[in-house]
């Protein structure tokens, strides 16, 4: 297992701005959620019809562990998101960015392997609590879906099942592969991501890359069962999970 991420970076994370040499972007919907070591994010665009397949392979998520370096100690941390999952194919270079913190709740992400700055402000009510789980499989196996709790928001991350079709080449979008292989589409875009706020045993779906799920509020209990073992009661969501991490104050 990786080593734990120092609690500053704990929490979930509103991108305010992204800029590159080609792109000002403030209006795209942004959330990246962390707990001690495992990560989800989602990133929904704003001018985007999702009613139809080209729209929704316009968005982007993904999940898995995160790892905190500083290479050169002349140089910011450097954040790296090591992906398990990706709504998108998969990437030529690793995801990571040079991370400054102007205060506690406002963190400056520069690119490590590319030209961009983005900015994360820290949502409040985001920290406290963090768990981790992996849904288990009919034998009892841990999967590659999880659900992510950090503070008050909940984040369920479900891979779709099809693989990529034959021909898909690392830094294809989703929008290249569906325009492609049309007839695939449905099963490429069979992948959830869904986040929002979880009070009082309630969750309310904020955003998701189903966009059916979304201002949809359901009862969810989650309950450490053993050791390594939790029983989720919600909704969509498998019952039987395994416990990756789980820290809960109180």
């Amino acid at each position: 297992m990786s080593t734990p991420i120092p609690e500053q970076y704990h929490g979930v994370w509103a991108r305010t701005l992204l800029h590159t040499p080609d792109t000002h972007d403030t209006t795209t919907w942004v959330r990246w959620l962390q707990t001690g070591l495992w990560h989800g994010d989602l990133r929904v665009p704003a001018d985007v019809d999702r009613r139809t397949p080209e729209g929704r392979a316009q968005q982007q998520g993904f999940g898995g562990t995160t790892a905190i370096t500083r290479p050169d100690p002349l140089m910011p941390e450097v954040c790296t998101w090591q992906r398990t999952v990706d709504f998108q194919p998969p990437r030529s270079t690793p995801d990571a960015g040079f991370m400054t913190f102007e205060t506690p709740e406002r963190v400056v992400e520069t690119g490590v392997h590319g030209t961009y700055l983005e900015v994360w402000e820290r949502l409040p009510g985001s920290v406290g609590q963090r768990i981790a789980l992996a849904a288990l499989d009919a034998a009892g196996q841990p999967t590659a879906e999880r659900l992510l709790v950090s503070g008050q928001y909940l984040m369920h991350l479900r891979p779709r099942s099809a693989p990529w079709p034959t021909g898909t080449a690392p830094d294809d979008t989703l929008a290249d592969v569906v325009q492609r292989h049309p007839d695939q589409a449905d099963a490429l875009l069979d992948f959830e991501i869904a986040l929002g706020a979880w009070r009082e045993g309630v969750w309310t779906v904020e955003r998701a890359t189903l966009p059916a799920l979304e201002r949809h509020a359901h009862t969810c209990t989650l309950q450490r069962t053993g050791p390594t073992d939790a029983t989720v009661t919600c909704s969509h969501l498998p019952g039987h999970w395994r416990v990756l991490e789980w820290h809960a104050p109180g």
